[in-house]
């Protein structure tokens, strides 16, 4: 089970219950890998509600192999995802948020 004060958020991937969480490291990888922009767009295009599909993936294989999984985004393409896409897009979005949020902030 996740821990939310390490930033880990709960992912169901092929009936499995994976953590995901990001380090620093992950985030800075996560950073280089995105098309445009920073860590600070990509916060922002989640609030807005402005995140692709290719962001929500970014994110989630980010904060799998910081979990200790051992996959690639090529993987997830076959991958059953609990709650389909829009449970994942929920996950990407938590696990960014707990990777910014200081202990006591959490609601």
């Amino acid at each position: 089970m996740a821990n939310p004060w390490r930033g880990e958020v709960d992912l169901v991937l092929d009936g499995e219950r994976r953590v995901m969480r990001l380090t620093l490291g992950a985030l800075a990888e996560l950073e280089a890998a995105l098309d445009e922009g920073s860590l600070v767009d990509l916060v922002r295009r989640f609030e807005g509600g402005a995140c692709s599909s290719r962001d929500v993936l970014a994110l989630i294989v980010a904060g799998l192999r910081d979990g200790g999984w051992q996959g690639s985004a090529a993987d997830l393409v076959s991958a059953e995802i609990g709650g389909g896409p829009m449970a994942a897009a929920r996950a990407a979005a938590e696990l960014l948020a707990r990777a910014f949020e200081l202990p006591g902030d959490a609601g």
